[in-house]
């Protein structure tokens, strides 16, 4: 699927999480990478930077395959997923997310 610009691809990755519960595991695969950076930092090992990335998406996988029920987005677009993975993270931690999902389907 093509998208002109970011903002496009957002309102489809909305889309792509419905569910809640495949938002939550989003969020608690989002925040191991918070926990894994601080925890690299403090023990100066980079092994927690690799691992990062391959827990968080084992969460937002999950989510996708056996809740959702469709491809993630990452599959096609992996830079703008990443980024709109933080943006809804952000959304969530703030409170914002149901405004904007109401904000984007309407």
């Amino acid at each position: 699927m093509e998208f002109k610009n970011y903002e496009e691809f957002w309102r489809f990755y909305l889309a792509q999480h419905r569910k809640r519960a495949t938002r939550i595991w989003h969020f608690v695969g989002t925040s191991f990478v918070f926990v894994f950076l601080i925890t690299a930092l403090i023990t100066l090992n980079a092994w927690w930077l690799l691992a990062a990335p391959v827990v968080a998406y084992s969460f937002a996988w999950f989510s996708h395959f056996f809740i959702e029920g469709n491809k993630p987005a990452t599959f096609g677009h992996p830079f703008w997923s990443l980024r709109a993975d933080f943006r809804m993270y952000r959304l969530m931690l703030l409170g914002q997310l149901q405004k904007e999902r109401e904000r984007q389907e309407g």
